[in-house]
């Protein structure tokens, strides 16, 4: 009944529903388990064989006589244009994989026992949500639903058809005042309730929900192993739920349409067809969920339709009214802002037909809430700052003068920022520095030492304490890595933040996107709504002027006297796997001096003849052989583990018990419960682009098979490139693919409200 693991959404939002059985897995996650009942994956085709080597130097220690590797630099050859990788279509298996909670966290005194930081964090994004929505509750009413035709409902409905006839705006359905200031920011430290994790309730189901589910999943002809993911999904009540609309199964990662049909017609028979409203309902739903994992938190009306349409539902216009009038999406229309033009031209009825109007929008509420509480947040931190003067440099005085501040750059930019957290500290301020990953606190330097990461900072695992209201103790945080950050993340940390706080997000554009939905980074940048700061420290060396002039859309001739960069060609994925393999255990550690363990592999997906698995597999074999008597898993692995979707920490495994398995990641030791090994672990020798973001490492060998080009795009390479800090090797297999995407591979652009959102609360009139 589930969707094969090879499956994937759409890469472009043009076509919603994902193709079937042919396109492989490229998500960024860092788990993706073989799911019960499905069939065998697909595997892309290898690339052919080459009529030619590259013009390029091959890799002296790939034959049986190595030698030292020479720097060579890559071609730029051209060939038809390859699609583009979309990036949250990366995070896809693992947002897939992740079961949702069954229950609210409830708060434990400080003697609870000390839980897992997936649990922690999943808590505290469970507490933090709900402060949000009972926020927004203040502001809005409760959206009426089942009532399919009154009240609330009829004004939904007619709302679509005002809002397409350009009778009226869709924003007058979700408009919300401006918020009034919640609390300023005191003059001396607060009172801190340096509270412990919260402790999450466990996300396994009562056992006689999951039996009632699995005997309403026999009854349809689903796989019983499925009662457990279902019973998560859809709660207590997940049996008669069910049985009342067998179309809800789509709820369950993974499950695809035709297989909720075919569950649907085993329970429903002749009654129901393909346009049941719970049919229609239930795919409009599915397409928002599917687009939010390419990064999407809006879809434009028509492309849900197309993607009804697809699935053969046979008035996709009633069926997007009929989700609308039950409240199960919301819509949009964004207000432009009018400008001004010559008197002459007011009464100008062609001039008033060209002014295009913006998109109706169809969304889910979890992320319009997001984006609402985000862009209101970001406004709060705006206006609440009190401008002061510092001296120091250009990001010093403009995070004095304003609370909102961005600053871009390359990776040695990053000093930039974290010099600013220490100038901050010396003036008596409370300050923080938080990274994506726990790489990026050594990326940041020496002082970024004391930096924490965004998820243990949200789930209270690091960082400073909390005031009564929930607020950090905090006077400025700096965010690293922040085009990581996805829209509910981040509008859980603005929320976290008290009045007058400065907040500081900093990162490179040109990286690839969240894997989650939303792109605020970029967001942000556009609306023009606070100061942004370009650095002008360059990246040194070979390898920063190779990911510079990429990020220019150049793949330039560089020149590595000290073996800084090498190409490997190969002509298919079979010799990308064995040069891969040589050059970690024995070509970088001899020529470069760097051991296999800081020696990280990035591909392009996990699936495919040279993807993860099949690196991970070869490399085990290699590095760390034995029978993976821990669930796949021996002592002295190297994994990938993925504690929530589109967050991936890396670590050693160490031992395991009757609890699961034991993790060193960094500093830390974690334990993955037993039951999450298998959804939430993978080998993690070779890793995604995704999944490497935010992290350097000292030698990175990228893998570029034949198969591999219709996944490459200019951010793409940009961010794999640039995880290297000594030495780069480029296993090339793609020929003219790598220059094309390059210059020309932009990736897919995202649909957000975010930026329009911000404009309306922070663009002055003048502007």
């Amino acid at each position: 009944m589930t969707e094969p693991s090879g499956e994937t959404a759409p890469e472009a939002p043009e076509d919603v529903a994902p193709t079937e059985d042919v396109q492989e897995d490229v998500q960024e996650g860092a788990a993706e388990p073989e799911e019960p009942g499905t069939a065998e994956e697909p595997t892309t085709a290898e690339g052919s064989d080459r009529a030619e080597e590259p013009a390029t130097a091959q890799e002296p220690d790939a034959a049986e006589a190595p030698e030292e590797p020479t720097a060579e630099a890559p071609q730029e050859p051209v060939v038809t244009e390859a699609p583009q990788e979309s990036a949250a279509a990366e995070a896809a298996d693992v947002a897939s994989e992740e079961p949702a909670a069954s229950g609210d966290a409830a708060d434990k005194a400080a003697d609870t026992p000390e839980l897992s930081d997936a649990q922690a964090e999943l808590a505290a994004q469970r507490e933090l949500r709900a402060r949000i929505e009972a926020r927004k509750a203040e502001k809005e009413g409760p959206l009426a639903s089942g009532a399919k035709l009154s009240g609330t409902a009829a004004d939904l409905l007619a709302a679509v058809r005002a809002v397409e006839g350009g009778a009226a705006s869709g924003s007058t359905f979700y408009e919300s005042p401006e918020p009034a200031p919640r609390r300023t920011a005191p003059e001396a430290a607060p009172t801190v309730t340096v509270r412990p994790p919260v402790p999450a309730q466990a996300s396994v189901p009562a056992p006689g929900t999951t039996t009632a589910v699995r005997e309403v999943l026999a009854k349809g002809g689903a796989p019983e192993a499925l009662a457990g993911q279902v019973a998560a999904a859809l709660g207590e009540g997940a049996a008669q739920t069910l049985l009342d609309d067998p179309w809800q199964l789509l709820a369950v990662s993974g499950v695809r349409p035709e297989q909720a049909d075919g569950f649907a017609r085993a329970l429903l028979g002749a009654v129901c067809g393909p346009d049941d409203p719970r049919r229609t309902v239930a795919l409009t739903v599915w397409l928002l969920e599917r687009a939010a994992l390419q990064g999407h938190t809006a879809l434009e009306i028509g492309t849900v339709r197309a993607g009804l349409a697809g699935h053969a539902v046979p008035d996709p216009e009633s069926a997007v009214e009929e989700a609308v009038s039950t409240g199960a999406v919301l819509v949009f229309q964004e207000e432009e802002t009018a400008e001004e033009e010559p008197e002459g031209d007011e009464e100008s009825p062609e001039a008033v037909a060209e002014e295009p109007a913006s998109p109706v929008l169809l969304g889910l509420d979890r992320y319009a809430l997001a984006e609402e509480s985000l862009a209101d947040g970001l406004a709060r931190l705006v206006k609440t700052a009190t401008a002061d003067t510092w001296e120091g440099s250009e990001l010093e005085r403009a995070a004095g003068a304003h609370g909102l501040v961005l600053h871009t750059g390359g990776e040695a930019s990053r000093a930039e920022p974290v010099a600013l957290a220490a100038a901050a500290r010396e003036r008596g301020l409370r300050t923080l520095v938080a990274v994506h990953a726990d790489g990026g606190r050594r990326a940041a330097g020496p002082a970024g030492a004391d930096a924490v990461t965004v998820a243990a900072l949200l789930s209270g695992a690091a960082g400073p304490g909390r005031d009564e209201e929930g607020a950090f103790a905090l006077d400025l945080l700096v965010v690293l890595d922040a085009p990581q950050l996805d829209v509910e993340t981040a509008a859980m940390l603005v929320e976290s933040l008290p009045d007058g706080c400065r907040l500081v997000l900093s990162g490179d554009p040109a990286v690839l996107g969240a894997p989650g939905a939303g792109q605020v980074f970029a967001d942000a940048l556009a609306a023009r709504v606070c100061p942004r700061i370009a650095s002008r420290v360059p990246d040194p060396g070979p390898l920063g002027e190779l990911v510079s002039g990429i990020g220019a859309g150049e793949l330039n001739q560089v020149e590595a006297p000290g073996k800084e960069i090498v190409i490997v060609p190969v002509r298919d994925a079979g010799e990308a796997v064995h040069r891969t393999v040589q050059l970690v255990a024995d070509s970088v550690p001899r020529a470069i001096g760097v051991p296999p363990e800081q020696t990280q592999v990035v591909t392009v997906g996990h699936g495919g003849s040279a993807g993860t698995r099949a690196l991970n597999a070869a490399l085990k074999q290699r590095l760390n052989p034995g029978p993976g008597r821990f669930g796949g898993y021996d002592p002295g692995d190297r994994v990938a583990y993925a504690p929530v979707p589109g967050r991936t920490v890396t670590g050693t495994v160490l031992s395991a018990d009757a609890e699961g398995l034991r993790l060193r990641c960094g500093d830390e030791e974690l334990l993955v419960p037993k039951e999450r090994v298998e959804s939430a672990l993978r080998h993690g020798w070779a890793l995604t682009a995704h999944q490497a973001a935010g992290a350097r490492w000292p030698a990175v060998v990228v893998v570029l098979p034949g198969d591999a080009a219709g996944g490459l795009s200019r951010p793409w390479v940009y961010t794999a490139f640039g995880r290297a800090e000594r030495h780069l090797s480029v296993v090339h297999g793609v020929d003219q693919a790598l220059a094309r995407a390059v210059a020309e591979g932009v990736a897919p652009e995202r649909t957000t409200r975010l930026r329009p959102l911000l404009e309306a609360l922070l663009t002055t009139p003048e502007e």
